[in-house]
């Protein structure tokens, strides 16, 4: 305490904190990416293990055998899907009734805020159909759910013959303690969430449906099941749910478990595991699988219908079948093996999956990284906003208190009048009208859309994507429009205060959102911290301001849609990578009317205005 209390003690301070604030921010934004990319190397990453009990060994003798069967369930849901032009509902009650199944449908309908073009719909309105398998050695008081999600321009007939071959099989076996439901929804998600919230009777996103007429008991786990072809070289698993959310782990390693045990080729965002972890190319082929996790993460999107189930508490996974041109193929046979073991070991738990961790990042599936390991990444780069902002704060206190240093070598802190004093309202217009930039971000694109197509030539979707870059680009303006307002006394001082608090908030937006969906915060970090440390009204503005956009949260939107594509080993053109991202923002701005999807207020409402509160130091007069 005598270091802060005594003045000579505390200006010495302040004077070396000064003199070694730019190393340390390089140092420390340096020390946050140096971590994350050593997430991938043994010492920090580590082999998954099951952690629950009850799911700790695969003995368990698989007996399906039904794929002859799956095959004919599919060719003939093909052919009345054809001939309907939608989902054959009669067929599917008449089938599953067949395979000893109560059976129940549920109707829905959803407007859409705007049409989306890119599965070309606005009017939506479906039916699910669901069988029921009654647990004969229990109450109905738990149940696990198998979902095969058919859209419009999807084909997934194999996928449905293979779910009625196992809801066939499993009706004669007698050792389920849990119901189990077999899910048939139409148009994707729309039909998942609409059942999601008929079951659990709530409604969060305004979908109009029918109540379900048979439940089963709580939902324990849910897997969802996508087959284009009969035969599989590799199944590849989907975690990433809505918002960032993840299935417990033990999910995801029962399921590498018994792809092991039947030799099934498993994979990970499309990428093969790594073998060998201790030479240089295991790590690099991790890392590749890490950054496709931690964008696709970061989008917030839920990738595949299991990820609208872990918004209430289901822990859930998609597998996809891929048919490529590897050697090894299986059928139907050996997926609904690998299926049948997982539901056999979901069977056997007593409680909820929670022994494992819900917060972790992936680069293979046998590895993992934990959130223990990987938040001191996503921590150095927040340290820089606080260094910065202790700069700010000590060079406005030593000129408030107009301290003169003896002997004279000038800091290196801006030499300002101790009369001056710093106004509130210096920092209540540019706050006040950044956050209405954001709020109008949020509200007109949607609301106006009408009004844009009766002036303009363009369709709904093109309306709101073309008022969302309009407005965003409108926040250019901002400095312009917040001089006017600000008071003249003390502009130095006003534009330190203004990016002080800037700072702060940039630094709690980010630190908030690492704590719920790390993907997102890091690459948020990654791009906007630099920049934001950099921003004053002095030096060369004209790079400052390039770097501002191109550090922009929508900047970072479009190279990350490039560095998916290069990492999928699909590269874009200028041109195709314009395209997508139009297009993303459009899907952006629907997924959250539509699912609740939390990246675009974030985005909109929080990291904008803040953007524009650098924007406006940058060009502080």
């Amino acid at each position: 305490m005598g270091l802060l209390s005594d003045p000579v003690r505390r200006r010495a301070l302040a004077r070396l904190v000064l003199r070694l604030n730019a190393p340390l921010c390089v140092l420390s934004y340096v020390a946050g990416i140096a971590w994350f990319l050593a997430l991938v190397f043994p010492p920090l990453t580590q082999r998954t293990y099951m952690s629950e009990n009850a799911m700790g060994s695969t003995m368990v003798e698989e007996q399906f055998a039904g794929g002859d069967r799956a095959r004919a369930f599919a060719r003939d849901f093909a052919a009345h899907r054809k001939k309907s032009g939608a989902l054959p509902v009669a067929w599917l009650e008449r089938t599953m009734r067949s395979v000893g199944l109560e059976v129940y449908t549920q109707s829905f309908s959803r407007k859409l805020p705007f049409p989306d073009e890119t599965h070309e719909r606005y009017m939506v309105s479906g039916t699910n159909v669901y069988g029921i398998l009654r647990a004969p050695r229990a109450a109905s008081t738990e149940s696990l759910v198998l979902t095969v999600p058919c859209g419009s321009d999807s084909t997934n007939s194999q996928a449905v013959g293979l779910l009625l071959a196992l809801a066939a099989h499993f009706r004669g076996q007698i050792y389920w303690a849990k119901d189990i439901v077999f899910l048939v929804t139409e148009h994707d998600l729309l039909g998942t969430e609409a059942w999601l919230e008929a079951y659990h009777d709530v409604n969060v996103t305004g979908m109009q449906s029918s109540p379900l007429q048979g439940r089963a008991g709580a939902i324990q786990a849910a897997v969802a099941l996508e087959l284009s072809s009969d035969v599989v070289t590799s199944l590849d698993v989907a975690v990433e749910g809505l918002n960032g959310q993840l299935p417990n782990l033990d999910l995801l390693n029962l399921f590498q478990t018994f792809c092991q045990k039947g030799g099934l080729l498993c994979t990970l965002q499309g990428k093969l595991q790594p073998e060998d972890w201790t030479s240089l190319d295991g790590p690099l082929q991790g890392l590749q699988t890490l950054l496709l996790m931690v964008l696709r993460q970061a989008s917030g999107r839920p990738h595949g219908s299991h990820g609208l189930f872990l918004r209430y508490r289901v822990e859930a996974l998609t597998l996809r079948g891929i048919n490529s041109f590897r050697q090894y193929k299986y059928d139907l046979v050996a997926v609904g093996k690998a299926l049948e073991g997982m539901f056999r070991k979901l069977n056997h738990l007593l409680e909820r999956l929670h022994q494992s961790f819900f917060l972790y990042l992936l680069p293979g599936l046998s590895r993992f990284v934990s959130i223990g390991l990987y938040m001191p990444a996503v921590g150095f780069l927040l340290l820089v906003l606080g260094l910065k902002a202790l700069e700010l704060w000590m060079q406005l206190h030593e000129a408030g208190m107009g301290l003169e240093e003896p002997g004279g070598a000038p800091g290196p802190s801006v030499p300002l009048p101790p009369s001056q004093g710093v106004g509130l309202a210096s920092l209540v217009a540019p706050l006040l009208i950044s956050q209405a930039m954001g709020l109008a971000l949020y509200v007109l694109p949607v609301l106006g859309q009408h009004v844009a197509t009766q002036h303009f030539p363009v369709a709904e979707a093109e309306a709101v994507v073309l008022t969302l870059l309009a407005i965003y680009a409108a926040g250019l303006a901002l400095p312009h429009n917040t001089h006017r307002v600000v008071s003249a006394q003390a502009p130095d001082r006003g534009w330190m205060a203004l990016k002080l608090v800037a700072l702060i908030y940039l630094a709690l937006q980010l630190g908030c959102i690492a704590l719920t969906n790390f993907s997102l915060g890091f690459l948020l970090a990654t791009t906007m911290v630099p920049t934001a440390a950099l921003a004053k009204p002095h030096g060369p503005r004209t790079l400052y301001a390039a770097l501002l956009v191109l550090t922009s949260p929508a900047a970072t939107l479009l190279g990350s849609l490039f560095l998916w594509r290069e990492l999928q080993e699909a590269p874009l053109s200028l041109a195709e990578g314009w395209q997508l991202f139009l297009a993303a923002l459009a899907q952006g701005v629907l997924e959250h009317h539509t699912y609740g999807a939390l990246l675009f207020p974030l985005l909109s409402l929080g990291l904008y205005p803040c953007w524009l509160l650098f924007w406006n130091v940058l060009f502080w007069k």
